[in-house]
């Protein structure tokens, strides 16, 4: 096996949020302030059924959270990791057991070995990425700057 690990391509990213019907946020946060609490208000409205993962809170953003993703009522499609990097390997083996389609590692997050136990256990990885960004960037409403101008446009708006 080779040290590198397949880096999923951009239209791997799309096809898989594509595809997605469900995502698992595990490691999220009930506190506005870190970023695993602005993805899942994003992801809030996008479509995605979410479930909240953390055993530190009954509730996040008004939803039910769940200690486990063996404790979720269906199977999510994407496990969405907020944990540190030497915390992914747990997760990977987490979403193996339930049945998870792809473990996706937020934006700085990699781990190399728990990547390649998840593409052995024919589950997709995406690794330093985060899932609000490349759902924002697919679907036209994400600006250069990283913000939603609500047009979606090919042309540069001219500053006056």
């Amino acid at each position: 096996m080779t040290a590198e690990v397949y880096e999923a391509s951009a239209r791997d990213r799309l096809r898989i949020l594509r595809e997605a019907g469900s995502v698992a946020l595990v490691g999220v946060s009930a506190n506005p302030l870190r970023s695993s609490n602005f993805v899942a208000t994003y992801l809030m409205r996008t479509g995605l059924r979410m479930y909240p993962v953390n055993p530190n809170y009954d509730e996040v953003l008004g939803m039910r959270c769940y200690p486990s993703l063996a404790d979720l009522p269906e199977v999510p499609d994407i496990v969405d990791c907020f944990r540190k990097a030497e915390d992914l390997p747990q997760v990977v083996e987490e979403a193996i057991a339930v049945g998870a389609k792809v473990v996706w590692f937020q934006l700085g997050l990699r781990n190399d070995e728990a990547a390649r136990r998840a593409i052995e256990a024919g589950l997709e990885v995406v690794q330093d990425r985060c899932l609000k960004i490349e759902h924002a960037r697919f679907a036209g409403g994400l600006h250069l700057a990283g913000f939603n101008t609500g047009v979606i446009s090919s042309r540069r708006r001219r500053e006056i």
